[in-house]
Protein backbone atom coordinates (compact mmCIF):
# COMPACT_ATOMS: atom_id res chain seq x y z
CA UNK A 1 0.00 0.00 0.00
CA UNK A 2 1.46 3.14 -0.93
CA UNK A 3 1.13 6.54 1.30
CA UNK A 4 -0.75 8.06 -1.37
CA UNK A 5 -3.77 5.51 -1.46
CA UNK A 6 -3.57 6.05 2.58
CA UNK A 7 -5.46 8.69 3.45
CA UNK A 8 -8.22 8.37 6.58
CA UNK A 9 -7.50 5.64 9.36
CA UNK A 10 -10.31 3.81 7.73
CA UNK A 11 -7.10 2.88 4.75
CA UNK A 12 -4.78 2.18 7.60
CA UNK A 13 -6.42 -1.18 8.75
CA UNK A 14 -6.41 -2.41 5.41
CA UNK A 15 -3.78 -5.15 5.52
CA UNK A 16 -2.68 -8.62 4.93
CA UNK A 17 -6.49 -10.10 6.92
CA UNK A 18 -4.46 -12.95 8.73
CA UNK A 19 -1.71 -11.23 9.80
CA UNK A 20 -2.04 -10.16 13.68
CA UNK A 21 -2.67 -7.16 14.54
CA UNK A 22 -2.98 -6.36 18.10
CA UNK A 23 -1.87 -8.64 20.84
CA UNK A 24 -3.24 -8.42 24.95
CA UNK A 25 -0.73 -9.78 26.42
CA UNK A 26 -2.07 -10.01 30.21
CA UNK A 27 -5.10 -12.41 28.41
CA UNK A 28 -3.36 -14.23 25.67
CA UNK A 29 -6.11 -12.32 22.72
CA UNK A 30 -4.59 -12.25 19.36
CA UNK A 31 -6.62 -10.09 16.96
CA UNK A 32 -5.95 -9.91 13.06
CA UNK A 33 -6.56 -7.05 10.80
CA UNK A 34 -9.46 -8.40 9.06
CA UNK A 35 -11.06 -8.85 13.48
CA UNK A 36 -9.67 -5.54 13.83
CA UNK A 37 -11.08 -3.89 10.87
CA UNK A 38 -14.59 -5.63 11.33
CA UNK A 39 -15.19 -4.84 15.17
CA UNK A 40 -13.97 -1.13 13.94
CA UNK A 41 -16.42 -0.77 11.27
CA UNK A 42 -19.33 -2.59 13.41
CA UNK A 43 -18.58 -0.11 16.14
CA UNK A 44 -18.63 3.10 14.28
CA UNK A 45 -22.22 1.64 12.77
CA UNK A 46 -23.58 1.21 16.09
CA UNK A 47 -22.12 4.84 16.78
CA UNK A 48 -23.68 6.09 13.97
CA UNK A 49 -27.35 4.39 14.55
CA UNK A 50 -26.77 6.47 18.10
CA UNK A 51 -26.94 9.36 16.15
CA UNK A 52 -23.02 10.23 15.56
CA UNK A 53 -22.08 11.91 12.60
CA UNK A 54 -19.13 13.72 10.81
CA UNK A 55 -17.56 15.94 13.16
CA UNK A 56 -19.59 14.47 16.61
CA UNK A 57 -17.16 14.09 19.37
CA UNK A 58 -17.52 10.93 20.73
CA UNK A 59 -15.37 10.95 24.44
CA UNK A 60 -13.68 7.76 25.11
CA UNK A 61 -12.34 7.19 28.98
CA UNK A 62 -10.82 3.77 28.62
CA UNK A 63 -7.65 2.08 29.78
CA UNK A 64 -4.82 1.02 27.83
CA UNK A 65 -6.07 -2.08 25.65
CA UNK A 66 -7.99 -3.39 22.51
CA UNK A 67 -11.17 -1.79 23.86
CA UNK A 68 -9.52 1.34 23.79
CA UNK A 69 -7.96 0.76 20.29
CA UNK A 70 -11.29 -0.15 18.45
CA UNK A 71 -12.68 2.43 19.82
CA UNK A 72 -10.45 5.75 18.87
CA UNK A 73 -10.54 3.75 15.11
CA UNK A 74 -14.37 3.38 15.59
CA UNK A 75 -15.15 7.01 16.96
CA UNK A 76 -12.70 8.99 13.95
CA UNK A 77 -14.68 7.06 11.18
CA UNK A 78 -18.15 7.68 12.93
CA UNK A 79 -17.40 11.02 14.04
CA UNK A 80 -14.36 12.54 15.94
CA UNK A 81 -12.44 10.87 18.79
CA UNK A 82 -12.34 12.86 22.15
CA UNK A 83 -9.96 10.63 24.20
CA UNK A 84 -9.47 11.53 28.03
CA UNK A 85 -7.16 9.93 30.80
CA UNK A 86 -9.31 7.80 32.92
CA UNK A 87 -7.55 8.82 35.73
CA UNK A 88 -9.20 12.58 35.43
CA UNK A 89 -11.42 13.83 38.75
CA UNK A 90 -15.21 14.64 38.05
CA UNK A 91 -13.81 18.44 37.81
CA UNK A 92 -11.54 17.52 34.93
CA UNK A 93 -14.24 15.11 33.10
CA UNK A 94 -16.82 17.77 33.45
CA UNK A 95 -14.82 20.54 31.41
CA UNK A 96 -13.79 18.25 29.03
CA UNK A 97 -16.49 17.00 28.55
CA UNK A 98 -18.37 20.16 27.81
CA UNK A 99 -15.63 21.71 26.18
CA UNK A 100 -15.31 18.76 23.27
CA UNK A 101 -18.81 19.41 23.16
CA UNK A 102 -19.06 15.33 23.05
CA UNK A 103 -22.27 13.96 21.96
CA UNK A 104 -21.77 10.36 23.60
CA UNK A 105 -19.16 8.61 26.12
CA UNK A 106 -17.61 5.36 25.81
CA UNK A 107 -16.35 3.62 29.35
CA UNK A 108 -15.71 0.42 30.66
CA UNK A 109 -18.50 -1.69 32.12
CA UNK A 110 -17.61 -1.41 35.52
CA UNK A 111 -15.94 1.76 37.86
CA UNK A 112 -15.41 5.04 36.00
CA UNK A 113 -18.06 6.59 38.50
CA UNK A 114 -16.15 10.35 37.86
CA UNK A 115 -17.10 10.18 34.04
CA UNK A 116 -20.15 8.79 34.48
CA UNK A 117 -21.11 11.25 36.83
CA UNK A 118 -19.67 14.01 34.90
CA UNK A 119 -21.79 12.60 31.66
CA UNK A 120 -24.74 12.28 33.46
CA UNK A 121 -24.57 16.11 34.72
CA UNK A 122 -24.03 17.28 31.28
CA UNK A 123 -27.10 14.52 29.82
CA UNK A 124 -24.04 12.85 27.92
CA UNK A 125 -25.46 9.25 26.85
CA UNK A 126 -22.99 6.69 28.03
CA UNK A 127 -22.37 3.16 26.17
CA UNK A 128 -20.12 0.95 28.02
CA UNK A 129 -17.58 -0.95 25.92
CA UNK A 130 -17.59 -4.43 26.88
CA UNK A 131 -14.64 -7.21 25.30
CA UNK A 132 -15.35 -11.06 25.60
CA UNK A 133 -12.79 -13.54 26.46
CA UNK A 134 -12.13 -13.98 22.75
CA UNK A 135 -11.70 -10.22 22.10
CA UNK A 136 -14.37 -9.18 20.06
CA UNK A 137 -14.99 -5.63 21.36
CA UNK A 138 -18.55 -3.79 21.28
CA UNK A 139 -20.74 -1.29 23.02
CA UNK A 140 -23.37 -2.84 24.71
CA UNK A 141 -26.81 -2.23 24.40
CA UNK A 142 -25.99 -0.24 21.11
CA UNK A 143 -28.49 0.52 18.26
CA UNK A 144 -28.12 -0.58 15.03
CA UNK A 145 -29.75 0.18 12.08
CA UNK A 146 -27.59 2.58 10.38
CA UNK A 147 -23.93 2.74 8.28
CA UNK A 148 -21.40 5.11 9.45
CA UNK A 149 -20.28 6.98 5.99
CA UNK A 150 -17.02 7.00 4.93
CA UNK A 151 -14.60 9.38 6.41
CA UNK A 152 -12.86 11.74 3.71
CA UNK A 153 -9.59 12.70 4.01
CA UNK A 154 -10.14 16.30 5.19
CA UNK A 155 -12.67 15.51 8.14
CA UNK A 156 -11.52 15.62 11.40
CA UNK A 157 -10.54 13.05 13.08
CA UNK A 158 -9.48 13.61 16.33
CA UNK A 159 -9.45 16.24 18.75
CA UNK A 160 -7.18 16.38 22.20
CA UNK A 161 -6.03 19.57 24.34
CA UNK A 162 -2.93 21.25 25.27
CA UNK A 163 -1.27 20.47 28.05
CA UNK A 164 -2.50 24.01 29.51
CA UNK A 165 0.64 25.23 30.70
CA UNK A 166 0.19 28.88 29.40
CA UNK A 167 -2.79 28.98 30.87
CA UNK A 168 -6.30 27.36 29.66
CA UNK A 169 -6.07 24.37 27.63
CA UNK A 170 -6.48 24.59 23.87
CA UNK A 171 -8.29 22.31 21.83
CA UNK A 172 -6.25 20.88 19.13
CA UNK A 173 -8.07 19.30 15.84
CA UNK A 174 -6.70 16.85 13.48
CA UNK A 175 -7.54 15.81 10.57
CA UNK A 176 -7.68 11.80 8.65
CA UNK A 177 -4.41 13.36 6.55
CA UNK A 178 -3.08 14.58 9.69
CA UNK A 179 -2.49 11.41 11.40
CA UNK A 180 -2.19 9.24 8.13
CA UNK A 181 0.98 11.18 6.93
CA UNK A 182 2.10 11.31 10.65
CA UNK A 183 1.84 7.61 10.89
CA UNK A 184 3.28 7.08 7.36
CA UNK A 185 6.38 9.56 8.85
CA UNK A 186 7.31 7.70 11.16
CA UNK A 187 7.25 3.82 9.73
CA UNK A 188 9.39 5.48 6.91
CA UNK A 189 11.83 7.15 9.64
CA UNK A 190 12.05 3.54 11.38
CA UNK A 191 11.73 1.37 8.07
CA UNK A 192 8.98 -0.30 9.88
CA UNK A 193 7.43 -3.54 8.47
CA UNK A 194 5.21 -6.46 8.84
CA UNK A 195 8.17 -7.82 10.98
CA UNK A 196 8.13 -5.48 13.22
CA UNK A 197 6.42 -6.00 16.78
CA UNK A 198 5.40 -2.27 18.76
CA UNK A 199 5.07 -2.79 22.89
CA UNK A 200 2.92 0.08 23.42
CA UNK A 201 3.87 1.32 26.73
CA UNK A 202 2.51 5.24 26.17
CA UNK A 203 -1.36 6.14 27.63
CA UNK A 204 -3.69 5.95 24.47
CA UNK A 205 -5.48 9.23 25.23
CA UNK A 206 -2.60 11.30 24.08
CA UNK A 207 -0.93 11.50 20.38
CA UNK A 208 2.73 9.76 21.26
CA UNK A 209 0.79 6.10 22.62
CA UNK A 210 -2.09 6.45 19.42
CA UNK A 211 0.17 7.97 16.34
CA UNK A 212 3.47 7.30 17.41
CA UNK A 213 3.38 3.88 18.65
CA UNK A 214 -0.43 2.03 17.38
CA UNK A 215 -0.64 3.92 14.16
CA UNK A 216 2.69 3.84 12.88
CA UNK A 217 2.96 0.16 13.67
CA UNK A 218 -0.84 -0.60 11.63
CA UNK A 219 0.13 0.96 8.79
CA UNK A 220 3.49 -0.78 7.84
CA UNK A 221 1.27 -4.16 8.54
CA UNK A 222 3.23 -4.92 11.83
CA UNK A 223 1.77 -5.98 14.98
CA UNK A 224 1.11 -3.92 18.44
CA UNK A 225 1.17 -5.57 21.97
CA UNK A 226 -0.58 -3.13 24.17
CA UNK A 227 -0.35 -4.44 27.88
CA UNK A 228 -2.90 -2.50 30.18
CA UNK A 229 -0.23 -0.19 31.80
CA UNK A 230 3.59 0.21 31.97
CA UNK A 231 5.18 -2.15 34.18
CA UNK A 232 8.52 -2.30 34.68
CA UNK A 233 8.37 -5.93 36.25
CA UNK A 234 6.88 -7.87 34.17
CA UNK A 235 8.33 -5.65 30.74
CA UNK A 236 11.20 -8.23 29.54
CA UNK A 237 9.20 -10.79 29.51
CA UNK A 238 6.37 -9.39 27.86
CA UNK A 239 9.43 -8.49 25.20
CA UNK A 240 10.37 -11.79 24.98
CA UNK A 241 7.25 -13.65 25.12
CA UNK A 242 5.97 -11.65 21.74
CA UNK A 243 9.64 -10.93 20.03
CA UNK A 244 9.26 -7.04 20.38
CA UNK A 245 11.23 -5.41 18.25
CA UNK A 246 10.40 -1.88 19.28
CA UNK A 247 8.68 0.55 21.46
CA UNK A 248 8.57 4.32 22.57
CA UNK A 249 8.38 5.73 25.93
CA UNK A 250 9.75 8.87 27.90
CA UNK A 251 12.42 8.79 29.91
CA UNK A 252 11.03 8.36 32.85
CA UNK A 253 10.24 4.66 31.48
CA UNK A 254 13.58 4.39 30.54
CA UNK A 255 15.04 5.27 33.72
CA UNK A 256 13.03 3.06 35.50
CA UNK A 257 14.00 0.19 33.18
CA UNK A 258 18.12 1.19 33.41
CA UNK A 259 17.51 1.42 37.20
CA UNK A 260 16.91 -2.84 37.41
CA UNK A 261 18.90 -3.50 34.81
CA UNK A 262 22.65 -3.88 34.87
CA UNK A 263 23.56 -5.83 31.56
CA UNK A 264 21.18 -6.86 28.53
CA UNK A 265 18.44 -9.34 29.29
CA UNK A 266 18.76 -12.27 27.11
CA UNK A 267 14.93 -10.95 26.55
CA UNK A 268 16.00 -8.05 24.61
CA UNK A 269 17.20 -10.07 21.68
CA UNK A 270 14.53 -9.80 19.21
CA UNK A 271 14.83 -5.30 19.90
CA UNK A 272 16.07 -3.82 16.70
CA UNK A 273 16.26 -0.06 17.97
CA UNK A 274 14.44 1.81 21.05
CA UNK A 275 12.81 5.18 20.97
CA UNK A 276 12.71 8.06 23.37
CA UNK A 277 9.68 10.74 23.00
CA UNK A 278 7.61 13.62 25.09
CA UNK A 279 10.61 14.87 27.00
CA UNK A 280 14.68 15.40 26.89
CA UNK A 281 17.04 12.70 27.81
CA UNK A 282 20.83 13.32 28.61
CA UNK A 283 23.37 12.28 26.31
CA UNK A 284 24.77 10.71 29.51
CA UNK A 285 22.09 8.29 29.89
CA UNK A 286 21.59 7.80 25.92
CA UNK A 287 25.31 6.67 25.84
CA UNK A 288 24.86 3.93 28.89
CA UNK A 289 21.18 2.96 27.63
CA UNK A 290 22.76 1.78 24.33
CA UNK A 291 26.25 0.52 26.07
CA UNK A 292 23.57 -1.72 27.93
CA UNK A 293 21.23 -2.80 25.56
CA UNK A 294 23.23 -2.93 22.41
CA UNK A 295 20.85 -1.69 19.82
CA UNK A 296 20.35 2.06 18.73
CA UNK A 297 18.36 4.44 21.09
CA UNK A 298 16.79 7.03 19.28
CA UNK A 299 15.39 10.22 20.67
CA UNK A 300 12.29 12.14 18.44
CA UNK A 301 10.52 15.19 18.96
CA UNK A 302 7.23 15.51 18.64
CA UNK A 303 3.45 17.47 19.80
CA UNK A 304 0.00 17.53 19.93
CA UNK A 305 -0.36 20.20 16.74
CA UNK A 306 2.32 17.88 14.48
CA UNK A 307 0.01 14.93 15.12
CA UNK A 308 3.28 13.73 17.07
CA UNK A 309 6.58 13.25 15.54
CA UNK A 310 8.24 16.41 14.27
CA UNK A 311 12.31 14.87 13.96
CA UNK A 312 14.15 12.53 15.14
CA UNK A 313 17.70 10.93 15.09
CA UNK A 314 17.72 7.96 12.27
CA UNK A 315 18.97 4.55 12.56
CA UNK A 316 22.06 3.60 10.90
CA UNK A 317 23.76 3.77 9.07
CA UNK A 318 23.07 7.35 9.63
CA UNK A 319 24.89 9.43 12.51
CA UNK A 320 22.81 9.90 15.75
CA UNK A 321 23.76 13.06 17.72
CA UNK A 322 22.66 12.35 20.81
CA UNK A 323 21.92 15.57 22.60
CA UNK A 324 19.64 16.67 19.66
CA UNK A 325 16.41 15.58 18.45
CA UNK A 326 17.66 14.66 14.74
CA UNK A 327 16.67 15.67 11.55
CA UNK A 328 12.72 16.69 10.09
CA UNK A 329 10.88 13.62 9.51
CA UNK A 330 8.86 13.88 6.58
CA UNK A 331 8.47 17.97 7.23
CA UNK A 332 10.33 20.79 6.73
CA UNK A 333 11.93 23.11 10.04
CA UNK A 334 12.82 26.53 11.16
CA UNK A 335 14.12 28.62 13.49
CA UNK A 336 12.61 32.06 13.79
CA UNK A 337 13.75 34.96 15.77
CA UNK A 338 11.00 37.06 17.58
CA UNK A 339 9.57 39.04 14.60
CA UNK A 340 9.31 36.00 12.45
CA UNK A 341 12.56 36.35 10.39
CA UNK A 342 14.20 32.79 9.48
CA UNK A 343 17.74 32.08 11.05
CA UNK A 344 20.76 30.43 10.43
CA UNK A 345 22.56 27.58 11.35
CA UNK A 346 23.59 27.87 14.84
CA UNK A 347 21.35 30.71 15.94
CA UNK A 348 19.07 30.28 18.73
CA UNK A 349 15.11 31.30 18.58
CA UNK A 350 12.29 29.52 18.10
CA UNK A 351 11.15 26.33 16.12
CA UNK A 352 9.00 26.72 13.72
CA UNK A 353 7.52 23.81 11.53
CA UNK A 354 5.51 23.44 8.29
CA UNK A 355 3.93 20.07 6.71
CA UNK A 356 0.90 17.89 5.92
CA UNK A 357 1.41 16.74 9.49
CA UNK A 358 0.47 20.01 10.90
CA UNK A 359 -2.91 21.03 12.18
CA UNK A 360 -4.85 24.20 10.69
CA UNK A 361 -5.26 25.85 13.88
CA UNK A 362 -6.93 25.86 17.18
CA UNK A 363 -10.43 25.41 17.53
CA UNK A 364 -12.25 28.67 18.44
CA UNK A 365 -9.59 30.33 19.14
CA UNK A 366 -8.52 32.80 17.08
CA UNK A 367 -5.98 34.92 19.03
CA UNK A 368 -3.69 31.82 19.68
CA UNK A 369 -3.97 31.27 15.84
CA UNK A 370 -2.78 34.32 15.28
CA UNK A 371 0.13 34.58 17.90
CA UNK A 372 1.26 30.66 16.57
CA UNK A 373 1.01 31.07 13.21
CA UNK A 374 3.03 33.55 10.61
CA UNK A 375 3.11 32.99 6.95
CA UNK A 376 2.29 29.42 6.87
CA UNK A 377 4.50 28.26 9.77
CA UNK A 378 3.35 27.02 12.96
CA UNK A 379 5.55 28.48 15.64
CA UNK A 380 6.01 25.45 18.48
CA UNK A 381 7.07 27.66 21.58
CA UNK A 382 10.06 25.47 21.82
CA UNK A 383 13.25 27.40 21.32
CA UNK A 384 16.28 25.75 20.17
CA UNK A 385 18.66 25.76 16.92
CA UNK A 386 19.69 23.66 13.38
CA UNK A 387 23.78 23.23 13.52
CA UNK A 388 25.37 22.77 10.35
CA UNK A 389 24.13 18.71 9.97
CA UNK A 390 20.79 20.24 10.14
CA UNK A 391 20.31 18.27 13.57
CA UNK A 392 17.93 19.74 15.54
CA UNK A 393 18.60 20.99 19.27
CA UNK A 394 16.32 21.80 21.94
CA UNK A 395 17.44 24.38 24.49
CA UNK A 396 13.61 25.13 26.30
CA UNK A 397 10.06 26.18 26.44
CA UNK A 398 10.32 29.88 26.03
CA UNK A 399 8.21 30.52 28.40
CA UNK A 400 10.76 28.96 30.85
CA UNK A 401 13.82 30.39 29.93
CA UNK A 402 15.72 32.35 32.73
CA UNK A 403 16.07 35.77 32.28
CA UNK A 404 18.90 36.30 35.27
CA UNK A 405 20.65 40.34 35.35
CA UNK A 406 19.66 40.54 31.43
CA UNK A 407 21.05 37.02 30.36
CA UNK A 408 19.14 34.58 28.78
CA UNK A 409 19.86 31.20 30.30
CA UNK A 410 18.11 28.00 28.78
CA UNK A 411 17.07 25.40 31.70
CA UNK A 412 17.86 22.41 30.12
CA UNK A 413 21.52 23.14 29.80
CA UNK A 414 21.41 23.18 33.03
CA UNK A 415 19.40 20.20 33.71
CA UNK A 416 22.31 18.32 31.11
CA UNK A 417 25.56 19.60 33.74
CA UNK A 418 23.33 18.22 36.83
CA UNK A 419 22.80 15.24 35.43
CA UNK A 420 26.33 14.41 34.83
CA UNK A 421 27.27 14.28 38.08
CA UNK A 422 26.96 10.72 39.39
CA UNK A 423 24.88 11.32 42.58
CA UNK A 424 21.96 13.11 40.20
CA UNK A 425 18.98 10.75 39.43
CA UNK A 426 16.77 14.02 37.97
CA UNK A 427 17.03 17.26 37.93
CA UNK A 428 14.77 19.94 36.30
CA UNK A 429 16.09 24.07 36.20
CA UNK A 430 13.88 26.70 36.71
CA UNK A 431 13.39 30.60 37.50
CA UNK A 432 12.62 32.51 40.48
CA UNK A 433 12.02 35.55 41.77
CA UNK A 434 15.01 37.99 42.76
CA UNK A 435 14.71 41.16 44.12
CA UNK A 436 17.99 42.24 42.28
CA UNK A 437 18.07 40.43 39.10
CA UNK A 438 14.82 40.33 38.13
CA UNK A 439 15.14 36.09 37.70
CA UNK A 440 17.92 33.12 39.78
CA UNK A 441 18.53 30.16 38.76
CA UNK A 442 17.22 27.17 40.60
CA UNK A 443 17.11 23.45 40.56
CA UNK A 444 15.03 20.36 42.23
CA UNK A 445 17.47 17.29 42.24
CA UNK A 446 16.59 13.56 43.00
CA UNK A 447 19.58 11.57 43.82
CA UNK A 448 20.68 7.84 43.53
CA UNK A 449 19.05 6.37 46.64
CA UNK A 450 22.61 5.24 47.40
CA UNK A 451 24.81 7.99 46.38
CA UNK A 452 24.92 10.83 48.63
CA UNK A 453 25.26 14.66 47.74
CA UNK A 454 25.16 18.14 49.57
CA UNK A 455 23.65 21.50 47.92
CA UNK A 456 26.88 23.21 48.29
CA UNK A 457 28.57 19.88 45.74
CA UNK A 458 26.07 20.61 43.27
CA UNK A 459 26.77 24.31 43.00
CA UNK A 460 30.39 23.57 43.03
CA UNK A 461 29.88 20.62 39.95
CA UNK A 462 27.82 22.80 37.90
CA UNK A 463 30.70 25.92 38.57
CA UNK A 464 32.88 23.06 36.84
CA UNK A 465 31.19 23.33 33.70
CA UNK A 466 28.79 26.48 33.62
CA UNK A 467 29.86 30.45 33.39
CA UNK A 468 29.10 31.77 36.52
CA UNK A 469 25.55 33.29 35.89
CA UNK A 470 24.10 30.09 34.38
CA UNK A 471 24.93 28.44 37.95
CA UNK A 472 22.03 27.69 40.18
CA UNK A 473 21.90 30.03 43.33
CA UNK A 474 19.66 27.58 44.92
CA UNK A 475 18.72 23.48 44.83
CA UNK A 476 16.30 21.61 46.33
CA UNK A 477 16.73 17.94 47.29
CA UNK A 478 13.49 16.34 46.95
CA UNK A 479 12.40 12.57 46.61
CA UNK A 480 10.81 12.83 43.54
CA UNK A 481 9.94 15.62 40.57
CA UNK A 482 6.24 15.25 39.79
CA UNK A 483 5.40 14.36 35.57
CA UNK A 484 2.18 14.84 33.50
CA UNK A 485 0.64 11.23 32.77
CA UNK A 486 2.60 12.11 29.71
CA UNK A 487 5.81 12.07 31.17
CA UNK A 488 6.76 15.74 30.58
CA UNK A 489 7.90 18.13 33.42
CA UNK A 490 5.86 21.47 34.44
CA UNK A 491 8.54 23.50 35.33
CA UNK A 492 6.51 26.35 36.20
CA UNK A 493 4.56 24.05 38.37
CA UNK A 494 7.98 22.80 40.18
CA UNK A 495 8.91 26.16 40.80
CA UNK A 496 5.97 27.37 42.54
CA UNK A 497 5.19 24.23 44.66
CA UNK A 498 9.10 24.61 46.16
CA UNK A 499 9.02 28.29 46.25
CA UNK A 500 5.69 28.61 47.65
CA UNK A 501 6.80 25.86 50.35
CA UNK A 502 9.51 27.83 51.45
CA UNK A 503 7.97 30.59 51.95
Amino acid sequence: MTLKSVQTLLDVLHFADSHTAIVVPELGIRITYDSLRQQVVEMANALASAGIRRGDAVAIALPNGLPAIVSFLAASIAGTAAPLNPAYPYEEFHFFLGDTDARVLLCPPVGAEFVRTAAKDRKIPVFSVEMTEEGKVQLAGAPTGAEATEPTADDIALILHTSGSTGRPKRVPLRHFNLAVSSANIANTYALSADDVSLCIMPLFHIHGLIGSVMSTLLSGGTVVVPAKFNALSFWRTVREHRVTWYSGVPTMHQLLMSRTHQKPVEADSLRFLRSCSAPLSSELINKIEGVFGVPFVEAYGMTEAAHQMTSNPLPPRHRKPGSVGVGAGLRISIMDKDGNHLGTNQRGEIAIQGANVFRGYENNPEANARAFVNGWFRTGDQGFLDSDCYLHLTGRIKDIIIRGGENIAPHEVDEILLRHPAVAAAVTFGCAHPTLGEEVAAAVVLHERNGATEPELIKHCREFLAEYKCPGKIYLVDSIPTTATGKIRRRAVASALVDNQQ
